[in-house]
């Protein structure tokens, strides 16, 4: 069949596909470009040919036109606000949650909020009286602090703002109309889910149900990410399809016709769509759910490919921003993996001998898997091997758990009394669940740094090899077919162990510093702090980054089996977070503590391994000077005495002079030129800039006084925070002979002898031992 006849039958493929095109170039190609892909569209109709008409082709070009101006439009409209006049200033008013609540890497909580008619980021500060405050969606809270321009969170999230509070105040009102009455019902199948397990499972069970992940432990969620389950615990097209699937079951049982059931199916997702947050995922998977089942109802060929179209032009038309987003990517990539995947290898998996709905579930977590890999790794710069056999393995339980969790928030709402055996049942497949997130997450290469292209090769390796036909092994014969399947997995198995075995293999712990060398290591711990000061067998550790960035793991790669002191610097989750690793797995003799009275959970986590270890602890002021061996760490800031209530704790972080055989280096923290500019400074080598690199209008005055050979950046690559800020680099480079940053050069380590320093950078994804590049100062 020619291109000409498939476009015949199927023109609202053609039209939708190119409606989507529209919409997705609209908000970001200039009008020229869009003027050149609409003729091109045109003239390319016309010549493959695809449409018969000249006029068709031309109507094609106008319809792309008009929908990459109404994408141009909707963006325009999105983005109005009328807030920028107060930005700077103080404020206080009324704000409705939109989203729950969540716990910020560096401490505090921070939510979606509709403040003055528009989407604003509410972020609430450890350090600041509203850091307890808990809002739930649909509550309306009054809120005092500074509104601020949209940080790179809030830009995330398309907010008009950031919201910085400092007090947050429970109104006890709730917004009304249809979205009050679905808060309702939210609450009440919340409180039918939470009791009756243990808080992780709880969490766990409430995330997959409604969505709501913002319970789940912190440890819980980072195994869940390294072993590529996050998906179980945000509302997606999965829920969509298993709401789906129990509705038209028990509607079958109760005798509805086949248009009764679909509209039953049709109202049921326009419910859970806001009753599981209305976020963007479930948005996706609500449109197209209602997509299929609207083409079902019409008598139009409900095909995958159709359902998709559709669902794309939808999501474009209502923000045509989403296009930019991971989430809308992953979905969608997802999505056409299984169309393209998954019938294939369900063939070959019965062919197999393997039940028909056990060979459904392998092939569309198959092809899921294989079509997300490739984004994930351009995305994230990682890639996990556990991937895979550990969303097998979690098949047989998410049905079982969404059906009986789905069951216990309905009867929540009328008996709730009745939900709780449900819920007790449903605590089976859900303590599966999250013991294998932690199983797989400690296997060997469950996060590995993996080339883009090396991801792309065995993605599409394992493709050809799950959906190749049989037919040629049955030409063949059956030996040499047995044969040649044996070349293949031993050819697939030889590329996979020679692109990622070096990955899997322990590295050898770097040297000590010769005597001599003052060495100072920026370590690669994501966004945070750590950096490692060693000299003549001795070593201090000043932070220790975020919790589960693994700071031991880096410690030991430098050779460290023991620490002199260590450094928390001031209360934020980022610098202390690693801390309770640190001191439960290495001998450390004295905490320099900087939290000062802060009792937030990232400091109080430490109070326990500080007691086993019988650490001595020691509170930080300016004046004191810690030596060990030859080296030497001096305070410069904070003054003595408690903070002041409600104080910024950036404000307060220890500053320190580290020095040994007449090398020295600054390490500034979280303080920014406000508190270093004060101080008495002298020239040195190796310079810590603050801050991970934000913007700091007084960096230029403290360069120029202590001139630095070397500086060290230390941030997380793919931040939401802009650090480090293009400014901050932009006169780093213009001042300092030598900049490093570990979101891009992975561990630094500067040797720094007789007034020369010698810098070392592993490489981004890299291993601190493993060379990479170096410069001489």
């Amino acid at each position: 069949m020619g291109l000409a006849e498939v476009a015949g039958r199927h023109v609202r493929h053609v039209v939708l596909a190119t409606i989507v095109a529209g919409l997705a170039l609209g908000p970001w190609a200039p009008a020229s470009v869009i003027a050149v892909v609409a003729l091109g569209v045109a003239v390319g109709a016309i010549t493959v040919p695809l449409v018969r008409s000249p006029v068709v082709a031309v109507a094609l070009a106008a319809v792309l036109i008009a929908a990459a101006m109404a994408a141009e439009a909707r963006t325009a409209t999105l983005e109005r606000t009328a807030l920028t006049p107060d930005f700077g200033h103080a404020v206080t008013g009324d704000a409705t949650v939109l989203t729950p609540s969540r716990a910020e890497a560096f401490g505090g909580r921070r939510a979606l909020v509709r403040w003055r008619g528009e989407p604003v980021l509410l972020r609430m500060p450890a350090w600041s009286a509203s850091a307890s405050a808990t809002p739930a969606v649909g509550e309306v809270v009054r809120v005092r602090g500074s509104l601020r321009a949209p940080d790179p969170t809030a830009r995330i999230v398309h907010a008009h703002a950031t919201l910085r509070a400092t007090h947050v105040v429970d109104t006890g009102r709730r917004r009304g109309g249809a979205l009050g009455v679905v808060d309702g019902v939210r609450r009440r199948a919340e409180a039918s889910l939470r009791g009756h397990l243990p808080a992780p499972e709880a969490a766990l069970l409430r995330g997959m149900v409604l969505g709501d992940d913002s319970a789940l432990p912190e440890d819980l969620r980072d195994a869940f990410q390294a072993a590529s389950l996050t998906h179980l615990t945000a509302a997606s097209g999965q829920n969509i399809m298993l709401l789906a699937a129990l509705a038209l079951g028990l509607s079958m049982v109760v005798g509805l016709g086949v248009r009764a059931r679909w509209l039953l199916v049709l109202a049921l997702i326009a419910l859970y769509v806001p009753l599981a947050g209305g976020g963007p995922s479930i948005q996706r998977a609500g449109i197209m759910g209602a997509a299929t089942i609207a083409a079902a109802l019409a008598g139009r060929p409900a095909s995958r490919w159709y359902a998709l179209l559709l669902a794309a032009a939808v999501t474009l038309a209502l923000d045509p921003r989403a296009l930019a987003e991971p989430g809308w990517q992953l979905s969608f990539a997802a999505v056409v993996g299984i169309v393209v995947l998954a019938p294939a290898t369900r063939a070959r998996l019965v062919r197999a001998r393997m039940p028909a709905p056990v060979a459904e579930a392998v092939a569309v977590t198959l092809a899921a898997t294989l079509a997300t890999a490739p984004l994930i790794a351009a995305r994230f710069d990682r890639a996990s091997l556990v991937a895979l056999p550990a969303n097998v393995l979690a098949t047989p339980a998410v049905a079982p758990v969404m059906w009986l969790g789905m069951a216990a928030a309905a009867i929540g709402q009328v008996v709730p009394g009745l939900a709780g055996p449900l819920v007790m049942v449903a605590g089976l497949p859900v303590g599966y669940l999250v013991a294998l997130g932690r199983t797989a997450a400690a296997f060997p290469g469950a996060q590995v740094a993996l080339p883009l292209a090396v991801v792309v090769i065995l993605s599409a390796l394992a493709a050809v090899l799950v959906t190749a036909p049989p037919a040629r092994e049955r030409l063949a014969g059956p030996r040499n077919a047995r044969r040649r399947r044996l070349g293949v997995v031993a050819a697939t198995g030889l590329a996979l162990a020679a692109a990622i075995g070096p990955m899997l293999i322990g590295r050898r712990a770097v040297a000590p510093p010769p005597a001599g060398d003052l060495r100072i290591t920026a370590l690669n711990v994501g966004q945070g702090d750590a950096t490692l000061l060693q000299a003549g067998g001795r070593a201090i550790l000043v932070d220790a980054g975020p919790a589960g960035a693994g700071v031991v793991r880096e410690l030991r790669a430098a050779g460290v089996s023991r620490l002199d002191v260590l450094v928390v610097t001031h209360p934020q989750a980022d610098h202390d977070g690693g801390a309770p690793a640190v001191l439960s797995a290495l001998p450390v003799d004295v905490l320099l503590d900087g939290r000062g009275e802060d009792r937030s959970p990232t400091s109080v986590a430490l109070d326990a391994p500080l007691r086993r270890r019988a650490t001595r602890v020691v509170a930080a002021a300016a004046g004191q000077v810690l030596r060990v061996g030859p080296l030497t760490l001096r305070v410069l800031w904070p003054p003595a005495g408690p903070a002041a209530p409600g104080g910024d704790p950036n404000e307060r972080a220890i500053v320190g002079l580290a020095g040994a055989y007449g090398a020295s280096a600054l390490l500034t923290a979280d303080a920014e030129s406000p508190q270093i500019a004060p101080l008495e400074l002298a020239p040195v080598d190796v310079l810590k800039v603050s801050h991970h690199g934000s913007a700091d209008p007084g960096l230029p005055g403290l360069l120029e006084r202590l001139r630095p050979r070397v500086a060290l950046v230390e941030a997380g690559r793919g931040n939401t925070y802009g650090h480090p800020a293009p400014e901050t680099m932009a006169v780093l480079a213009g001042s300092v002979p030598v900049v490093r940053r570990t979101d891009q050069d992975g561990a630094v380590r500067v040797d720094v002898r007789g007034g020369a320093a010698t810098v070392t950078a592993a490489g981004a994804g890299r291993n601190a031992a493993g060379g990479g590049r170096g410069a001489g100062v």
